[in-house]
């Protein structure tokens, strides 16, 4: 087990791929850990170095007192890069870790050759809708939640023909810390880049899910709007498109991370 010290916590880390390949980064959503790439990993490690890690709060890292900020998730990314001594890397966030992409987008660019953005939104949910979560999940714990989390990750259809798939992703969420789950939630439901992402600048690919009722396709196409020369693609999913959609997933942003100039 690798871990990387930053300021106030410990971050878990994994290196999948070969040495010296270009790296990319992949940033995990709310409730779930690294594993949830793993469906990226046969498909990526062929021309990429695959970094993975979990964010504060979630997995094996470090559940510090929250309320967390997109503002302090970002910056731990940026620590972690910092500690294994990586310049520049290519950037793949899911949901929560679209807005630490923005984040980072907007305000450490030049450590970024290029961006995926998916299932996510300038702006997630309202406020009374997470504050309601993290008192259900205070009071509750995660399984007061994690079936109806899951209906809304996963299609009904993909559910059922993917049983062993889907009890996968509800035993990651309900393996999440209640405690970092409920910091985490706070730090979505602060975030609102409805009026900063003009100001994103490394090239930017947008995913949707057609079937996301959390961050719809609209959602999608105001980020593909707003970023300059951004591309945007919909995939036949909800909102984890990286596990439902997976062929199609990894088809598109690598096609995007190779494509002209991809390499900074």
């Amino acid at each position: 087990m690798a871990f990387a010290e930053i300021a106030d916590a410990q971050l878990f880390y994994q290196w999948d791929g070969p040495e010296g390949a270009p790296v990319v980064l992949f940033s995990n959503s709310l409730g779930t850990s690294h594993a949830m790439w793993e469906s990226q990993l046969q498909a990526f490690t062929r021309e990429f170095r695959v970094l993975r890690y979990d964010s504060r709060g979630h997995g094996q890292s470090t559940v510090t007192p929250g309320p967390y900020t997109i503002a302090q998730l970002a910056g731990d990314v940026l620590q972690l890069l910092d500690a294994l001594k990586l310049d520049r890397v290519f950037f793949c966030g899911l949901s929560i870790g679209g807005l630490v992409g923005m984040q980072l987008g907007i305000t450490a660019a030049s450590r970024f050759h290029k961006m995926v953005l998916c299932n996510t939104a300038a702006k997630i949910g309202s406020p009374d809708t997470w504050n309601a979560r993290i008192t259900t999940v205070q009071q509750g714990g995660m399984k007061a939640i994690s079936a109806g989390v899951v209906d809304r990750w996963l299609t009904a259809g993909y559910r059922a023909s993917h049983p062993r798939k889907a009890g996968e992703v509800l035993q990651m969420l309900e393996n999440t810390h209640a405690g970092g789950y409920a910091a985490t939630c706070a730090a979505v439901r602060d975030a609102d880049f409805r009026d900063s992402i003009h100001n994103f600048q490394p090239p930017a690919l947008i995913i949707a899910g057609t079937h996301d009722q959390a961050t719809t396709p609209a959602d999608g196409r105001f980020l593909e709007s707003r970023i300059r020369g951004a591309s945007f693609a919909e995939l036949p999913a909800a909102h984890l498109s990286n596990i439902e959609a997976r062929d199609d997933f990894n088809r598109t942003v690598l096609g995007f991370l190779k494509s002209q100039g991809a390499h900074g």
